[in-house]
């Protein structure tokens, strides 16, 4: 009798090995359903951000990618099962076909990772792209592929030119980078310089900010990494060969089931099953809906070259810029890193290193050449099309003439703009001159879109709040909080942020007895929207992590605030239900406050002998915040008894928005700030935030404008205590 694992004559069984093979169908058709989710994923973010050179934020070339793209090919390199069927041969070529899909749909992604991320991620994909076309050309010579061998050969080429495209474009992205990082310096520092001159010209807030962010976005916008890799040669040539790739797909589909007779498949069942119809479907698909991208790449590159395609376009298309090989050259130039003893060897490595690097310099050139023919040919192809559309579109203008004169008059907002010249700060390569006037038409409005999106999400409870205590108190509800008369608990007294006192005298001011729900309601909601932006001035200005505490502590106080009625351990409900007059809850929270800071300080009594104020331990910080105010505001009400619950808490949401009011005073350096990010990957996203926050802020920042604000410089207006001093001084 066999062992373990083998017949009853002593052999391997084997007859159980293809049993599992159906649901490894599943597996791979679940990672090319993935594929196809990122790709449509990225093409939808382009579409909805009018951003036709299709950036890669879903679907980027990483570790979880590479590892996706290798479960999903899995049959175009599975050496020997057999596919016999038509369905089994079609999933070979689509596998191979998504490879090359994939490839062009990566490529802007090189422009955003570091030099070695690239290295590492391009390497790893050129290892997945050989062993491909190795195994396949295997599997054509052993019969495992016996039909489409023409498509198949045509698909091999094309991976192999997509991936020398790649790898070769990946390259240039050094050296793409420090040439526009060095243009960026200037056009910042130029833009800064206006954006001040502004500021003293006595412009409304909105209006320099506005046209601040129009400056800035335009340069973080064309500097952006993935749009730089998206505009540049190779990748609209990648585009057209992944068309290719996909019209080779579709060709091999039609014929087989259209011209049947002509091919002969063989007969039985692969042992993939099932399974095969689904990872077919779903290959095609992806192909289908990753081709787009690429494809508009390409389709846009040749529509716009092909008006400017003169005596002067036909020798920019054969001129080789030269960011195209100076990272190249700079590496020929550079010493060798690995250290050798012997001369002689040490002779003969540098001119090893020199003839690969001279045999690189050639083939980027072929590249690059071959890239920009692509071009070349498709718009002489398409040149005849793009003539009749712009016949079309001029006779549709002349029979609509007064149509459109109506539609112009009513772009009052933009024509009021159309004076800012923002060409001087697009910031492009060598060879990128015509592409000036296309960037500053495709971006222009980008900013008032962003602006008009943050307007439609405008806080309008903390507005409304803001706009009944500024114009009628001003700001001195941030002198009024913490009187200087209530005793220390301690011989050293923590700083004050924005956001703790805010978060605390609301704990206090909702725990009031018999007041309107609606009330309550109406402060929660616009603490709620007002602590966000607290939160980004805050975070603005804390640079050195100072404040880190106190604004955790704010958070936490917050948060059990909001969603529990809770300040720390304490029940705010029992509080305004068990106490009858305003009095004894103040003296409730001093009290309790008192308590929780006497025991924390016991309990951390080393570890803040240790630490500076700032970074006591977070409940000794909130308890501290409480007691002040709450004794602050007994005080207040011993001063006048006549307060009742109502006058008391509106006293207390005054003091709110002031401190609230005061804080968001910083918002215009808030928004310079963002649009000042040195990081080039995150500029773009910072600048169109910044943007978002100028829409939603603006009613808030018109207000601010209006009102009368102390003589403090620019950075004591980030501090709190800076804003109390100056008006106890005044007092």
């Amino acid at each position: 009798m066999g062992g373990v694992g083998c017949s009853i004559d002593g052999y391997l069984n084997d007859a159980k090995y293809s049993e599992p093979l159906p649901w490894i169908g599943i597996y791979i058709a679940a990672a090319s359903l993935v594929c196809l989710l990122a790709m449509a994923a990225d093409l939808i973010h382009g579409i909805r951000h009018r951003k036709f050179w299709f950036p890669c934020k879903f679907f980027t070339l990483n570790s979880t990618s590479l590892t996706l793209i290798a479960v999903a090919i899995k049959l175009s390199v599975d050496l020997n099962t057999s596919m016999p069927g038509r369905e089994d041969q079609l999933a070979k070529l689509s596998s191979a076909v998504l490879m090359c899909t994939i490839m062009a749909n990566c490529m802007p992604s090189l422009g955003s990772m570091e030099n070695q991320e690239i290295f590492m991620n391009v390497m790893a994909l050129g290892i997945l792209v050989i062993t491909l076309i190795v195994n396949v050309g295997m599997e054509m010579g052993t019969g495992v592929i016996y039909v489409y061998m023409k498509e198949h050969v045509s698909i091999l080429i094309l991976m192999l030119v997509l991936l020398g495209i790649l790898s070769f474009s990946a390259s240039v992205v050094p050296s793409t980078k420090s040439y526009l990082e060095m243009k960026y310096s200037v056009r910042h520092e130029l833009a800064s310089k206006e954006c001040a001159l502004n500021g003293k010209g006595g412009k409304p807030v909105i209006e320099r900010l506005k046209e601040g962010l129009m400056k800035y976005w335009m340069m973080a916008q064309t500097t952006s990494p993935q749009f730089v890799m998206g505009r540049s040669a190779t990748c609209t040539a990648s585009g057209a060969i992944s068309l290719l790739s996909a019209a080779i797909l579709a060709e091999a589909i039609l014929t087989s089931y259209l011209l049947k007779r002509s091919f002969k498949f063989c007969n039985g069942q692969s042992d993939y099953k099932w399974s095969i119809t689904f990872i077919l479907v779903i290959q095609c698909v992806a192909v289908v809906v990753g081709t787009v991208a690429p494809a508009i790449r390409w389709f846009t590159a040749i529509k716009f070259r092909c008006p400017k395609l003169g005596k002067e376009g036909y020798k920019k298309e054969f001129t080789l810029e030269y960011y195209w090989i100076r990272y190249l050259v700079e590496m020929k130039e550079s010493p060798l890193t690995i250290r050798i003893k012997n001369r002689r060897y040490r002779k003969l490595a540098h001119n090893a290193k020199n003839k690969f690097l001279d045999a690189c310099i050639i083939l980027q050139t072929v590249i690059v050449f071959t890239s920009k023919v692509i071009r070349l040919i498709s718009i002489f192809f398409f040149r005849g099309i793009f003539s009749f559309c712009d016949c079309f579109k001029s006779l549709k203008n002349k029979l609509w003439f007064n149509s459109t004169i109506s539609v112009s008059n009513s772009g009052s907002e933009v024509d009021a703009d159309s004076k800012l010249d923002l060409s001087r700060f697009v910031l492009y390569l060598e060879g990128e001159d015509d592409l000036v006037h296309l960037m500053v038409t495709n971006n222009y409005h980008a900013i008032h879109h962003w602006i008009q999106k943050g307007q439609k999400k405008k806080p309008k409870i903390l507005i409304h709040l803001l706009e009944g205590t500024i114009m009628s108190r001003g700001f001195k509800g941030v002198a009024e909080f913490d009187n200087l008369q209530v005793p220390c608990l301690d011989s050293k007294e923590p700083q004050n942020c924005w956001a703790l006192p805010v978060v605390t005298l609301t704990a206090i001011a909702i725990s009031l007895p018999n007041i309107s729900r609606h009330l309550i309601k109406h402060l929660l909601t616009g603490v709620n929207e007002g602590l966000r932006y607290i939160r980004l001035v805050e975070d603005c200005f804390d640079k050195e992590g100072d404040f880190i505490n106190l604004k955790k502590a704010a958070e936490i106080v917050w948060l059990g605030i909001d969603l529990h009625n809770k300040w720390l351990d304490i029940d705010l409900n029992k509080i305004s239900h068990h106490k009858g007059n305003p009095k004894k809850i103040l003296e409730q929270f001093s009290y309790q406050s008192k308590k929780i800071y006497s025991e924390e300080k016991t309990t951390n009594e080393r570890l803040c002998l240790k630490l500076s104020t700032s970074k006591w331990p977070i409940r000794i910080l909130a308890a501290n915040c409480m007691y002040r105010i709450s004794e602050s505001m007994l005080l207040k009400y011993e001063k006048k008894h006549s307060y009742t619950n109502e006058q008391l808490f509106m006293e207390m949401e005054a003091m709110i928005c002031a401190i609230m009011g005061a804080c968001l005073t910083n918002l215009e350096k808030v928004i310079s700030t963002k649009c000042a990010n040195c990081v080039i990957e995150k500029r773009e996203k910072s600048v169109r935030e910044a943007a978002y926050i100028l829409g939603k802020t603006g009613r808030i920042l018109d207000l601010i404008e209006k009102a009368t604000l102390p003589a403090l410089d620019p950075h004591q207006m980030a501090r709190i205590d800076e804003w109390r001093l100056a008006y106890k001084l005044e007092i």
